[in-house]
């Protein structure tokens, strides 16, 4: 990666890793505070907040990133974008926000669920206008190339909302309390975020109406096309909550919520990945640079194989003694559906970044095909597996949609003409991860006590596999010192003593 993708990703991926680590700190507490219950329909609301921000939001953010990123021949182009994304997303952010608290004045709430649900949509009526200037800004920021700000709101919303919640949590809000926290911290970042874009951009011709040769039509096409597009990819990880909700109840929805967070946690550089790739490959796309595409997708794809395998196999092997320290005794019984996800979430790692990339094409309808496959899979199995098999149904249908999602996107990525796997190496991952996880998975059967096996299997775990990528040609010594310049000093140099 050049040096401006190198700084963006960095900026991306620290931030995603102090919030990660936040929440990894903070959610026994979140579960506690709110019990399984409470929990449960906690990950309920957000997974329907979350849906219901698809037709307010994806169109507006995504569309205001990967544009105003984009280099035109046109006076004033970054601030004619941002204007004409303002605009649309105050306006939809209030017709969303009407509509919310409209349907549950009419009692659709109380019928539907029960009328202590009532407080609670109120509540996220308000957050969808707080919620849309908090992403509208943050895309904003990220598209002018100021990533290290955009983040930092990131990781300052997670501790406000964090504070927040907990606090109003105690004194016995619940809820209603974590919901109102996520307003504060909302508001917060978008007023702070809108300052500091204001001190690179100029407001004034921001707020100006867009000229005539402004090219709305492309916008708002891109606009409806991607709020189908990730309409369908949300439906991946929200689906399998709503419906076990429904089909179940809130405690095994709580359960089987801890298990997805866990499996998520494997996300965190892909997501980074696929987030800087919407807008920095934007440029090679209308440079019509397919090699160059191909050749960073087939990289990014082998490191994510590697780096996500590697994280999948300690899962695996720590998860039955980490869940009970974690989140409670109670808690066990989601170790079966929490490896029957690790296969999927192996594979939607594997696609992330490659949506990423299509995605940033701008010809959304072979993405939107692809994509609707996998949520099609990933509905159909899960309607069928959860009323027989509950929480364990849902995690194995979501496995098989998650795992689809790659096979899609691969083909997607051929249809559009590049191709991610040309350079992958296959037979030496997979031959990284036949020697790799049983010496992981042995190391951990070795180890009696857990303190000692938390503090050893991670590291020499690591070592295992890092030497069995270059055993085995997965990884290239190159590569792995390429590597070693994004983390601190101290670990480079270590890295570069050992490494030939």
């Amino acid at each position: 990666m050049n040096r401006k993708l190198t700084s963006g990703f960095l900026s991306i991926l620290n931030a995603k890793i102090l919030v990660s680590f936040v929440g990894v700190l903070s959610l026994p507490l979140v579960v506690r505070a709110l019990g399984a219950d409470g929990y449960g329909n906690y990950a309920f609301l957000m997974s329907t907040f979350s849906m219901l921000m698809i037709l307010v939001s994806s169109g507006v953010t995504e569309g205001v990133q990967k544009f105003v990123a984009e280099e035109r021949d046109l006076a004033g182009w970054r601030e004619q974008v941002l204007g004409f994304y303002g605009k649309l997303a105050v306006g939809l952010a209030l017709v969303g926000s009407v509509l919310v608290a409209g349907a549950t004045w009419l009692g659709l709430v109380d019928g539907l669920l029960s009328p202590r649900f009532r407080i609670y949509f109120y509540l996220l009526a308000g957050l969808v206008v707080a919620a849309q200037l908090r992403a509208f800004v943050r895309r904003s920021l990220m598209g002018v190339g100021l990533e290290k700000y955009s983040e930092s709101l990131v990781v300052t919303g997670k501790l406000t909302w964090l504070g927040v919640s907990l606090g109003l949590a105690w004194v016995g809000y619940g809820v209603a309390g974590f919901l109102v926290g996520k307003i504060a911290a909302s508001a917060l970042t978008a007023v702070v975020g809108g300052f500091v874009l204001s001190r690179h951009v100029s407001i004034p011709r921001v707020l100006r109406p867009s000229g005539p040769s402004f090219p709305r039509r492309e916008l708002l096409s891109f606009n409806g096309l991607n709020i189908v597009l990730v309409l369908l990819l949300m439906s991946l990880f929200h689906v399998d909550i709503v419906m076990l909700r429904l089909l179940g109840d809130s405690a095994q929805t709580g359960y089987y919520k801890a298990a997805l967070a866990l499996a998520e946690y494997m996300w965190l550089v892909p997501i980074s990945l696929q987030t800087l790739l919407l807008h920095s490959t934007s440029n090679l796309w209308s440079n019509d640079r397919r090699e160059a595409i191909s050749d960073l997708a087939t990289r990014v794809t082998r490191y994510a194989f590697l780096l996500t395998a590697l994280l999948a196999i300690g899962v695996y092997a720590l998860a039955d003694r980490f869940v009970p320290f974690y989140y409670g005794q109670a808690f066990v019984v989601l170790l079966e559906p929490l490896t029957l996800l690790l296969p999927g979430a192996l594979g939607f790692a594997l696609a992330r970044p490659l949506y990423g990339i299509n995605q940033a094409n701008g010809n959304l309808r072979p993405l939107i095909v692809a994509t609707g496959g996998a949520a099609a899979v990933n509905a159909g199995l899960n309607y069928a597996l959860i009323p027989l098999y509950g929480m364990s149904g849902a995690a194995a249908a979501t496995s098989v949609g998650y795992g689809s999602m790659f096979v899609l996107q691969v083909a997607c990525a051929r249809h559009l003409g590049y191709d991610p796997l040309s350079g992958l190496r296959p037979v030496r991952l997979l031959a990284t991860v036949a020697v790799g996880a049983p010496l992981i998975v042995g190391l951990d059967a070795l180890v009696s006590s857990t303190l000692v096996a938390f503090a050893v299997v991670p590291a020499v775990g690591f070592l295992a596999f890092a030497a069995a990528a270059l055993g085995t040609g997965a990884l290239d010594a190159e590569e792995l010192l390429e590597a070693a310049e994004l983390l601190p000093d101290p670990v480079e140099r270590g890295v570069r003593l050992i490494v030939p």
